[in-house]
């Protein structure tokens, strides 16, 4: 009985230290390709800063117009509804008219 468990057990093992083996090259042969598509592909150049599209004078005066526009919305239309209603217009518009006033940059 004790002969026939250790040949299960060397079998089991066997099997076992098949599966490891597999499953080492799989991963080394993920590994070779994960570092061959890295030198291949060209590396992305990040600045580290957020919104680097525009400078700090453009954000800022983006902001400041956009300020200036809604309180002159809000000071000279007496109407809540069209208060709401060209303030989500604006802000919705906001991008588009960034565009095509400061213009794409490609960096």
């Amino acid at each position: 009985m004790a002969k026939e468990r250790a040949l299960r057990r060397a079998a089991r093992e066997a099997e076992a230290a098949k599966q490891r083996a597999r499953r080492a090259r799989i991963v080394a042969r993920r590994q070779r390709r994960r570092a061959l598509l890295t030198r291949l592909m060209p590396r992305r150049r990040r600045t580290g800063r957020l919104l680097v599209r525009r400078s700090r004078g453009q954000r800022a005066g983006i902001a400041v117009v956009t300020l200036v526009l809604l309180a002159l919305v809000w000071f000279l239309v007496d109407d809540i509804a069209l208060r709401l209603v060209l303030t989500l217009l604006g802000l919705l518009c906001l991008p588009a008219l960034v565009v095509v006033a400061l213009g794409r940059r490609t960096s």
